[in-house]
């Protein structure tokens, strides 16, 4: 072999390489609380132990040294006692009558049995002495949705940590549902509810976690914690982990909760402890806490994201971890390992942005609070979980009772949330929705309750989608009188829309509190004492005032509020895969057959970004699947609470094949059977909001209606998701008569819904049929994703593509038209005569037709609405309505199509789909239809004046349409993380530098010039790619692959120090500073580069 020594400095830059498309009767006592003292020494030992968790955390060698003084050092000196210390603000108390009776024993006064019946709320009427005082009973963290995609939010964390601003905190998300305790008073909630299944469970599992903590200790322990959250109005959060409240990603092996939040309640503005006091909080209480990692440098936080990358499609608890540990700064186990509890199937991670103190912080609690032991870790602590719910599957109420009963009088003393009064002959928990309307109209008692009634109005006045559901509290029932009346009201957010909404208001309203998930309020509503000093109550509620926003300021950890709340959540395919593919897509399957199965998962990995190889094998094992269970289980839906009992085995068989299903898989074989003591819940309630209703499931666009151009040889179907007014048979008109048509010799024909009797895309779907290389002009409006999916079908079917042409307008926060396009499309219906669907001006109930269509859109953002329709056709149209240069609505508009807006919502709510003409407000409605029109007509000038011209608008229309006819169109990209799995990290090297290099190395030395004469043209046409591989993830592990994820995207300088080659191959040998030591660089993308004729 011969050697050439050539030395060339170059500078190329790093890249990660992703894979490609190749590639039973309980005698025992369910109850340790027989008696007053807790006994374990005569029960029978379990054969079952439970090993301490191993508790050790790491820090990198390189860490800086903590400072003498820190904010930890607070933390600290907070849990060296047994209490907290208390709040220096004071509740404001008002006057307030005592009640005239007292319940003695079952005795119940008649107070109680006139607040249950609700005769004093409807009695209780608000005037200048009315007041109400509330205060947040439970909460955890408000939710803030990110408008940043996720890699703008990967750069932007990335960036903070770089430049020693903040630091990255990563936690484990376990599979589970939220669960939250403010003491033995303050109550157990769900994350939307409380009294029910759910919270029992977790108040069951909770006191367990303290008898395994404390042992024969635990009814001292469990008291003092109790005493201790109720004397500083405390609430934990906790993910709570069960195999009885139906299925996620995989059954637990065992049932227990994880503290995820500590809040200070207070009497202001709820305070969330940051991690590491969490953590010395749940030490000095023995509560389980969670995997936490701390990434402090560009070399850690790079290195995580591309852990994560090279995991995302196959990484499992076990691995995930140990490649997290390799590249953390700080690693904090957790409590209870994860695959021991839960198993393999991990859901994913949570990474967040928190100060740059926070490792600093971490070490001085972690030295200052080592791992509690376990003192019942090796007793018997009674009858589980799972074999109390075994024993009572009579009914709920029966579980829930056995469960409570199980738990103790210090975690529940009384039942009263779970059941009321029970010696009251007939009454309701819920109250009347008047709760929340005298509230407002209260005076409030201090500050927090006016930021309370801030936010609820505001919610109110901007409709956004949630509910304010009242209960009794029962708790209060001693302290009830006329002039006292005590609630407790749900705030519940029904969609993530919501939630942006009210973010978006947070920006423009100074001190506005934030919106919580799980939100629990007690309210209080009450007459004051007559010569009450109201001057007095100011002065005294400043100090709360002030010490509310305060604790708010220093909350942020001096970072701006959109970077203090960047959030982003990672999950993994091996959870998705079970959850959002298979559970999920049950009723798809059972209901609309495998083609819209397979639509369904097709979409799906594509909004995900799953790479092409990971797609193909996905799709192989669920069309399996889907031929396994249709028939096992024939027309019978599985039901997605226990649907691992049939996924499960189903994926154990297919893991066995090959080493290459396993991956795919994750783990599968240690089924836990949950059908005998599976938790009995009434109705379909979904506590995490993560199982999808039959009828919100949408069947997505099958991959060959995805594409990025219309091919000319197929049927084109053109449609329109409007409303009424939107101009659409007249473009249709226009469209049918347009010389030369949309641009080729496809025939175009229209089909007008108006005149179509019987169903009206049934007949469309004929018409494709017939005429299937036809474009077709679908005059009827769109509005639905029910629509949708038909016309998605006819694509499938019909080898057609389809074209949403749409009004182009604003839109609102909650629906895709904004009101001046409402107010232009009632116009235009209320200036037609003689329309064929009878829609005009001779309609009584016009108005409200317009206003049910605008409804059928609401929950819709217009990114959200175009993106939708963009995922499932591939393309849309916009078809010009309104002048950008135009003027504001004008007020008299704007109002009368507002309260046309509330009577709609109240009508719906009573009656439903029930005409305007009949029903409760058929007055209301006869008179705002006259109102509209006299506004309208009033306004006529104006409404005329904003819209862009018909003829300009049919012009645009007809150029697109063109377009997309030849093929020629091209849709809107949105930015989308292709996340695959990472394979290697190299440094990618320009392939014309090499050639130069060859080039040159001819032209100086005859030894390669004779090699290289006649392969020239060999050469250029074989070596098209050419990179230095640095780490292979099977080779050398994750951990070392993601190392280079501080290099990803930048140039380094790589130097070729020498050419080795024989007669059939070549190779340069290359030295590079991020190593310090030589690679050999090969001749081709696959790292070979034979020379040889």
């Amino acid at each position: 072999m011969s050697l050439v020594p050539r030395r060339t400095l170059s500078t190329f830059s790093l890249t990660f390489h992703r894979r490609s498309a190749e590639t039973s009767s309980l005698l025992r006592s369910s109850s340790p609380y027989v008696t007053s003292a807790f006994h374990l020494s005569d029960m029978p030992k379990k054969q079952k132990k439970r090993a301490q968790a191993d508790q050790k955390w790491q820090v990198k060698p390189k860490m800086d040294a903590p400072s003498g003084s820190s904010g930890a050092e607070a933390v600290n000196n907070q849990f060296g006692g047994l209490s907290l210390e208390e709040s220096n603000t004071n509740n404001v108390q008002v006057g307030k009558p005592k009640s005239y009776d007292t319940v003695s024993g079952s005795k119940v006064s008649v107070n109680q049995r006139k607040f249950y019946k609700g005769e004093f709320l409807e009695d209780f009427s608000v005037d200048k002495s009315t007041y109400c005082q509330a205060q947040i009973r439970a909460t955890f963290y408000p939710k803030f949705e990110n408008e940043k995609t996720d890699q703008e939010i990967r750069t932007r964390m990335i960036e903070m940590v770089s430049k020693g601003l903040a630091t990255l905190e990563v936690s484990l998300k376990h599979s589970g549902s939220l669960f939250m305790y403010a003491g033995h008073s303050g109550g157990a909630y769900a994350k939307n509810s409380f009294g029910n299944i759910y919270t029992a469970v977790g108040v069951f599992v909770l006191s367990r976690m303290f008898r395994e903590a404390w042992g024969t200790n635990v009814v001292k322990k469990e008291a003092e914690f109790n005493d201790f959250l109720e004397k500083n109005r405390m609430c934990i959060s906790m993910e709570l982990v069960t195999a009885v409240l139906g299925d996620h990603g995989q059954r637990p092996l065992d049932d227990y909760v994880v503290v995820t939040a500590v809040t200070e309640l207070g009497n202001g503005k709820p305070k969330f402890y940051s991690t590491s006091e969490i953590i010395a909080f749940c030490r000095k209480w023995r509560l389980p806490t969670n995997h936490v990692w701390l990434f402090s440098t560009r070399k850690s936080v790079t290195s995580f994201f591309a852990a994560f990358d090279a995991l995302c499609e196959e990484g499992t608890a076990t691995s995930v971890c140990r490649a997290l540990d390799e590249v953390a700064d700080i690693s904090i186990p957790a409590s209870k390992d994860h695959v021991k509890v839960q198993g393999e199937i991990l859901e994913g991670l949570v990474a967040r942005i928190v100060s740059s103190g926070s490792a600093r912080d971490m070490e001085n609690v972690l030295r200052d609070h080592p791992p509690p032991p376990f003192d019942g870790a090796n007793l018997d602590l009674g009858l589980s979980l799972r074999e109390i719910c075994a024993a009572h599957r009579s009914n709920e109420e029966q579980q829930i009772k056995a469960l409570l009963k199980s738990v103790g009088p210090s975690f529940c003393p009384s039942d009263l949330d779970w059941f009321g009064d029970e010696s009251v002959d007939s009454h309701s928990k819920n109250a009347d929705k008047s709760v929340v309307t005298k509230f407002l109209q209260s005076q409030p008692a201090d500050y927090s309750t006016s930021k309370l009634q801030e936010m609820i109005r505001l919610m109110k006045e901007k409709r956004l989608p949630a509910a304010f559901k009242c209960y009794h509290n029962f708790n209060k029932a001693n302290e009830v009188s006329p002039d006292n009346l005590f609630y407790k009201l749900v705030v519940h957010v029904h969609s993530d829309s919501g939630f942006r909404r009210y973010q978006k208001e947070m920006r423009h309203t100074s001190g506005l509190w934030p919106l919580y998930r799980g939100f629990f309020v007690d309210i209080n509503l009450f007459k004051s004492n007559k010569g009450r000093d109201l001057m007095a109550l100011k002065s005294n509620d400043n100090v709360v005032k002030d010490a509310s926003e305060n604790s708010g300021q220093q909350g942020k950890d001096g970072l701006a509020d959109d970077d203090a709340n960047l959030m982003i959540k990672l999950k993994f395919l091996t959870y998705k895969l079970r959850t959002f593919l298979i559970r999920n897509g049950l009723s798809i399957l059972f209901k609309e057959g495998p083609a819209s199965y397979k639509a369904y998962y097709l979409r799906q990995m594509k909004i995900w970004g799953t790479s092409d190889g990971k797609q193909k094998e996905l799709c192989k094992m669920l069309d399996e699947w889907a031929a396994h269970i249709k028939r096992k289980c024939g027309n019978k839906q599985l039901s997605s609470s226990i649907y691992l009992s049939e996924a499960e085995p189903f994926l154990e068989q297919y893991a066995k094949r090959s080493p290459k299903n396993q991956v795919l898989i994750g783990s599968a074989g240690n089924l836990v059977r949950a059908e005998d003591f599976l938790a009995l819940v009434d109705g379909d309630l979904d506590e995490e909001g993560d199982l999808v209703k039959k009828e919100e499931v949408t069947p997505a666009t099958p991959e060959p209606a995805l594409k990025e151009a219309v091919q000319k040889d197929e049927g084109l179907i053109v449609f329109f998701p409007g409303i009424p007014g939107c101009a659409k048979s007249a473009l249709c008109k226009e469209l049918l008569n347009a010389q030369g048509g949309l641009g080729d010799d496809r025939p175009v024909h229209t089909l007008m819904g108006d005149l179509v009797k019987g169903k009206y895309w049934p007949k469309v779907a004929d018409e494709r049929r017939k005429k299937p290389q036809s474009i077709m002009l679908a005059d009827k409006n769109a509005p639905n994703e029910d629509v949708w999916r038909q016309i998605e079908d006819m694509c499938r079917r019909t080898r057609t593509s389809a074209v949403p042409v749409v009004p182009d307008s604003e839109g609102t926060e909650s629906n895709p038209y904004s009101l001046d396009a409402l107010a232009v499309f009632m116009f235009r219906v209320l200036q037609r005569v003689n329309h064929p669907g009878n829609l005009d001006k001779a309609s009584s109930n016009a108005g409200y037709v317009l206003l049910m269509f605008y409804h059928l859109y609401e929950g819709k953002s217009r990114k959200e609405f175009e993106s939708e329709l963009i995922d499932r056709f591939g393309s849309l149209v916009k078809m010009p309505l309104l002048r950008s240069e135009r003027s504001p609505l004008p007020d008299p508009v704007k109002s009368i199509i507002e309260e046309g807006i509330d009577l709609f919502q109240l009508h719906s709510r009573r009656h439903g789909r029930l005409e305007s003409t009949k029903g409760t407000y058929a007055a209301e409605w006869t008179k705002w239809e006259k109102q509209l029109r006299n506004t309208l007509a009033a306004n006529s000038e104006y409404l005329n004046s904003i819209q862009v011209p018909f003829e300009s608008a049919v012009q645009h229309v007809r150029e697109e349409l063109k377009r997309i006819a030849k093929g020629e169109y091209k849709p809107p990209s949105a930015e989308k993380t292709k996340h695959g799995s990472i394979v290697f990290a190299a440094i990618n090297l320009p392939v014309s530098q090499v050639h130069s290099l060859l080039e040159k190395l001819a032209a100086s030395n005859p030894t390669m010039r004779s090699f290289l004469e006649g392969k020239k043209h060999r050469i250029e046409e074989k070596l098209e790619r050419a990179h230095v591989t640095l780490a292979h993830k099977r080779s050398h592990g994750v951990a070392a692959v993601a190392r280079y994820g501080q290099h990803l995207n930048r140039e380094v300088p790589v130097e070729l120090t020498e050419l080795i080659f024989n007669d059939k191959m070549a190779a340069f040998t290359a030295h590079k500073a991020l190593l310090q030591r030589r690679l050999t660089l090969c001749l081709s993308f696959m790292q070979t580069a034979r020379l040889a004729a």
